[in-house]
């Protein structure tokens, strides 16, 4: 039976049934229901609607509900009930009988929702978290045991400064910090609990709000009713948190579809995240990369339609709203699985060292040392950077790396070349010349590995605890 039939003298089209009922994706929420609804029997009690004799038989049944949501979560689904709040307050029902009947006094299915999916969202959050430190530790590990291998950084996918494959690694661990800092803050603004703020205008029934948010783990209870059953700015927040994420993923990823090409050969990927071609033997696809890659569109398309759901909708509850978590649910289950995956991409991937060096030494990576030489000189960096075109136009005509290049050739260019210029051309000094906070010298690296492993053992202590 459904919970408003009271109002109607016919029954609903299947086919509206079928259109309006959400139990199919919902269901994801029995755990958070059970669990509100728990609260709410206790709540109750303090309002005298439930005896305490009362409330301990609905706390059991629920807890009986609860382990048998945890035992076969799918067998929800083979029920008739419209949504999650309809199955859980049958079953009670059906353990307990007119009591079970007792539990909805005072609450909307709004305020349930809203209170069910922020507890969903608190705990996806946690989940997300972990995803992510697992992903930087194995990033910084990576970073740590290749802090010498020279490889060449890229603008505009062209040669452009030598770097370290340790810089590299190093640069997706703080674009994921910003993510982390992002799911923070996010947790922050939606740690406040919406139950007993009824369908729109709050609970008839004096209970402490505050009391019932701190007995579900928030951090308080919402101001104000109307904005509480309306509020969906934390599936927006933690859409546009994924969508961002699987932007930085999706860069990681591409990054190293492009190392693992035969044109640059820097990596080769672990048998265990590729796969081969029906018709040519050769060939191993990095598919789990691609898939990374692939994946981010669908979690920016979540986000496009959240916003368009909600920006005409007049306050407060509307049924455009239970368009709020299939986006929501698969826009998540997408970032937690990519960022696992990558995690496990890391874990079996094979660094080609010599390759790497080979290529840093190429394109003229080197030019910019030149041009900061003939600074020291004493040359304006606007005529130095002209000379050092021309230099790489001459070195490219004959065939040779600017530290090849005789010096006789070199001072063609510019007299105050010398032979103090080679030194400064080797790959060890381009590397040592960026000393700045942030740069790619050794020094510079080996210090934000050791920051980046005391951040990560620090949030992982209070994690555990």
């Amino acid at each position: 039976m459904a919970l408003w039939g009271g109002r109607f003298s016919q029954v609903s089209d299947q086919r509206f049934k079928s259109f309006n009922d959400s139990l199919c994706f919902d269901y994801r929420l029995a755990e958070q229901d059970i669990i509100s609804s728990l609260a709410w029997s206790r709540a109750l009690v303090t309002v005298g609607v439930l005896s305490e004799y009362e409330q301990k038989q609905v706390e059991d049944a629920l807890n009986i509900i609860l382990e048998e949501v945890h035992t076969t979560p799918d067998a929800i689904l083979t029920s008739a009930a419209e949504d999650i709040h309809s199955w859980v307050e049958q079953r009670l029902i059906e353990k307990v009988g007119d009591l079970g009947k007792k539990l909805h006094t005072g609450r909307s299915r709004n305020d349930q929702v809203a209170t069910d999916l922020k507890l969903w969202c608190k705990a996806q959050v946690t989940e997300l978290l972990s995803a992510i430190r697992k992903l930087q530790q194995a990033l910084v590990l990576t970073a740590e045991a290749n802090q010498d291998v020279v490889m060449p950084g890229y603008t505009h996918l062209q040669r452009a400064q030598p770097i370290t494959f340790a810089h590299w690694n190093l640069a997706y661990y703080e674009m994921l910090s910003r993510d982390e800092s992002r799911l923070m803050d996010t947790l922050t603004r939606l740690d406040v609990s919406p139950l007993g703020t009824g369908a729109l205008a709050g609970t008839a029934y004096a209970i402490d709000r505050d009391r019932l948010a701190g007995w579900l783990g928030f951090a308080g209870a919402t101001r104000n009713s109307l904005d509480s059953v309306s509020d969906r700015d934390h599936v927006i927040e933690l859409i546009s948190d994924a969508a961002i994420g699987m932007v930085h993923l999706s860069r990681f990823s591409e990054d190293l579809i492009f190392f693992n090409t035969g044109e640059a050969g820097f990596i080769e990927l672990s048998d265990s995240v590729t796969s081969g071609s029906s018709l040519m033997p050769q060939k191993k696809n990095p598919d789990a990369l691609e898939l990374i890659r692939g994946k981010c569109g669908r979690v920016q398309g979540a986000l496009t339609s959240i916003m368009m759901t909600l920006k005409g909708l007049p306050l407060a509850y509307n049924k455009d709203m239970q368009e709020d978590k299939e986006g929501l649910f698969d826009a998540l289950d997408t970032w937690l699985d990519c960022l696992h995956i990558a995690t496990l991409v890391l874990d079996g991937m094979q660094l080609k060292a010599t390759i790497c060096r080979e290529a840093a030494q190429q394109g003229y990576a080197n030019a910019t040392e030149l041009a900061d030489y003939l600074v020291a000189k004493g040359i304006p960096f606007r005529e130095a950077h002209h000379i050092v075109g021309k230099v790489v136009v001459e070195a490219i005509r004959i065939g040779l790396p600017l530290e090849a290049i005789p010096l006789v050739q070199l001072q063609a260019f510019s007299t105050v070349i010398d032979l103090d210029v080679y030194p400064v051309l080797a790959l060890s000094s381009c590397l040592a010349q960026r000393h700045a906070k942030g740069g790619v010298a050794p020094e510079q690296i080996a210090q934000a590995i050791l920051e980046a492993k005391q951040s990560l053992r620090s949030k992982i202590a209070v994690d555990v605890n």
